[in-house]
């Protein structure tokens, strides 16, 4: 059984692309192999978070892992910053990582352009505590997407420069996994690019009724097809790729025939989407309210996660402090 590893940052709410691009997988393989999934609120330190909203954001977002099928009595669901074991390691792994490789990263480029008035040490050494995360959990395994691809190889990098340094095969060289499927990349709805936070773009899991609708209505389109089986430009693609998604294919075949058949009106198609996405959230909002509200529930689902990683981390720990050195007298 693999031993996997994933963790989602505790900066708000869970879009669709979230759920298509890991949390249905979650999910799934939680029942396939030893899990452990985490909400990394040590990473979200690197804006500017006030307390209210770095505990509200937690609690949203352990609330939605919940709702959408995370079983707390199958894997292990924690919370980073309750595992005191992953600074340490942090620390000692900080030692063993050099300046010029954390400049050259891409995420810590792109957010020096993004938050020129905020790269703080914790942008830089960002692989690193993912590294920690990781490798505290001998995961074998990690999901990923293309834009943190660079820094599980430096995972791998550092997990290697550990084992070479202190001559040891301690630290396994995790590689990334895509669930053994085709992942289905699910667009924004300013007609281009991926559906994310950052960029405004997204349907969020718990988003209402009229939330849902007034969003796709403002999906981007064109005028329409001019010829019959005309390829499609990417706003318009996109939409289709939320109905491959959300709806029947029924639905779909319907919308693709109008299309190829120059009768298509968005309008007509944006509101079934729209329908259809709210057909489709809806146990995982109502979930979602019943979770949320449980203030009891929330506490002993993060008391039992953090008894769970803190055995796996408190082992790992205890092992690198010995190989490296640090020894009781």
């Amino acid at each position: 059984m693999e031993k996997v590893v994933s963790g989602i940052r505790s900066t708000g709410n869970l879009h669709l692309g979230n759920y298509y691009g890991a949390l249905r997988n979650f999910v799934k393989m939680q029942h396939e192999h030893e899990c452990y999934f985490f909400i990394a609120d040590f990473h979200s330190l690197t804006t500017y978070p006030t307390p209210e909203d770095l505990h509200g954001n937690v609690k949203h977002v352990l609330s939605e892992y919940l709702a959408a099928g995370i079983d707390p009595e199958v894997a292990t669901l924690y919370l980073q910053s309750d595992i005191p074991e992953i600074p340490e390691l942090y620390l000692l792994m900080n030692m063993n990582a050099y300046v010029g490789e954390l400049q050259r990263t891409t995420s810590f480029k792109d957010k020096v352009r993004s938050q020129p008035n905020n790269v703080n040490a914790g942008l830089l050494t960002y692989p690193v505590l993912m590294a920690t995360d990781i490798i505290i959990h001998h995961a074998t395994k990690v999901p990923v997407g293309k834009d943190q691809e660079q820094n599980l190889e430096m995972t791998r990098k550092f997990a290697r420069r550990f084992n070479t340094m202190y001559k040891t095969e301690y630290f396994p060289e995790p590689s990334p996994y895509n669930f053994g499927e085709a992942l289905i990349k699910i667009p924004g709805l300013d007609g281009s690019g991926k559906m994310g936070k950052t960029e405004g773009n997204g349907i969020y899991l718990v988003d209402e009724p009229k939330v849902i609708k007034k969003k796709v209505m403002r999906a981007v389109t064109d005028e329409g097809p001019k010829e019959m089986n005309q390829e499609k430009p990417e706003p318009i693609e996109n939409i289709f790729t939320l109905m491959r998604a959300v709806s029947s294919e029924e639905t779909l075949e319907f919308f693709e025939e109008q299309y190829n058949t120059c009768k298509i009106r968005y309008g007509d198609m944006k509101k079934q989407l729209a329908q259809d996405i709210i057909d489709f959230t809806e146990p995982i909002r109502e979930r979602f309210k019943s979770i949320y509200s449980d203030d009891d529930y929330l506490r002993k689902v993060a008391e039992k996660g953090a008894e769970k990683a803190r055995e796996s981390a408190a082992k790992t720990l205890k092992e690198v402090r010995n190989i490296i050195g640090f020894k009781p007298f």
